[in-house]
């Protein structure tokens, strides 16, 4: 049986010339001034597994939108479909799925770019079946693009708006069906916020899960001017933005922040006013204790050792530790609409993986990449067709 699904659509990253300086960020086909890592040029075979060494540029040009025809709205299109739980061998490329309806408070999204998350895998691998959205299912929650249609009770958004967001108001409470990895997706109007003008279309599709993830963590501990931070698996797609939410929005006197040896100079790039060599010393033995540890990365066993007397632990996966405590991201369009400034400004950036964009074609790739919990900032998937 077909799925009715939504088709994402991406334009193509055409090879920068980059600017090389000592310490900032590209990605392979930014336009303008933000962070992501650079790898392997345009061109080179599909993304190996391999370790990739990380190479800082910057590049300044602008990038182009692409381009969209608003009213020759297809009745189907591809996506990416599964129709039972289990590795990513039960991923399918669908060329017939049906172009999702638009109910009167959502807008139907041309999608440019996508991106995964841990939560992607773990929800194809039936982790929470249980408050799951009916089989078959069309992955992804994170989604850049263009508003080709509008509902009736639609107040902000309109046709021709290049927006992003994270699709899933609950991420583990009934997930859409029809997510972002297809030509198209529906969603509502209060879960987007328009694009920030200085990012392009895979650099913000790799923000919003991640970045509203790291506000309401650091909202939820009370975090505030002059407390200090330690951030485990500061190079991940929610530490990375820890680190930089904390410095520049909640105005830390100290961020710490863990790493393996070769992104320690990622972690200062980001803000970071101590870099930890994880593979080579202890966390939870330095002197120093933290207000808050945000554990991105499932040692909160440990992360309790770090905090000071009356602090608190965010515990994002793993085994929970008292006084560590989890939550649930929940997805607002506010909380990215307040963070656009930032964004705009340079003050916050997005980081991307090296190995990528993966294009459209590789999905189950990048699904099988991020499992290997060994991606830098986040895995975009760029061009959508």
């Amino acid at each position: 049986m077909k799925a009715t699904l939504p088709t994402p659509h991406l334009r193509s990253f055409p090879s920068p010339t980059p600017l090389s300086f000592k310490l900032s960020f590209a990605f392979p086909e930014t336009r303008r001034k933000s962070l992501s890592i650079s790898s392997t040029p345009k061109g080179t075979p599909s993304p190996s597994l391999a370790y990739v060494p990380l190479r800082v540029t910057a590049s300044s040009q602008a990038a182009s939108a692409p381009t969209v025809n608003l009213t020759a709205i297809p009745t189907e299109m591809k996506a990416w479909v599964y129709g039972e739980y289990g590795g990513d061998d039960v991923l399918k490329l669908d060329e017939k799925v049906s172009v999702p309806e638009v109910k009167e408070d959502e807008v139907l999204i041309k999608v440019v770019a996508a991106a995964l998350n841990p939560v992607d895998a773990k929800r194809r691998q039936g982790k929470f079946k249980a408050t799951d959205s009916p089989l078959p299912t069309v992955p992804g929650y994170d989604v850049a693009g263009v508003v080709v249609k509008v509902g009736s009770q639609v107040k902000e958004l309109k046709e021709g708006d290049e927006v992003y967001g994270n699709i899933n108001e609950k991420a583990l409470e009934g997930p859409r069906q029809f997510g972002s990895l297809a030509q198209y997706t529906a969603v509502e109007e209060k879960l987007l916020a328009l694009k920030p003008k200085n990012l392009d279309f895979a650099q913000a599709a790799g923000l919003p899960l991640a970045i509203e993830t790291a506000y309401e963590g650091l909202e939820r501990t009370g975090f505030s001017s002059g407390k200090s931070i330690l951030v485990l698996n500061g190079s991940g797609g929610v530490g990375s933005l820890v680190i930089q939410l904390a410095k520049q929005v909640f105005a830390a006197s100290k961020v710490a922040a863990t790493s393996s040896t070769g992104k320690l100079e990622l972690l200062k790039s980001l803000g970071a006013d101590l870099a930890i060599d994880y593979t080579k010393e202890n966390f939870e033995d330095l002197p120093e204790k933290f207000d808050v540890v945000f554990d991105a990365i499932g040692q909160c066993d440990r992360a309790v050792k770090a905090v000071k007397e009356g602090g608190s632990v965010v515990a994002l996966t793993g085994a929970v530790t008292p006084p560590g405590f989890r939550f649930v991201v929940t997805s607002k369009g506010e909380v990215l609409k307040k963070l656009n400034p930032y964004l705009e400004s340079g003050k916050v950036k997005p980081v991307v993986d090296p190995r990528g964009p993966f294009p459209f074609t590789q999905v189950d790739e990048a699904f099988s990449y991020i499992e290997t919990n060994r991606a830098t900032g986040k895995v975009v998937i760029h061009p959508i067709p």
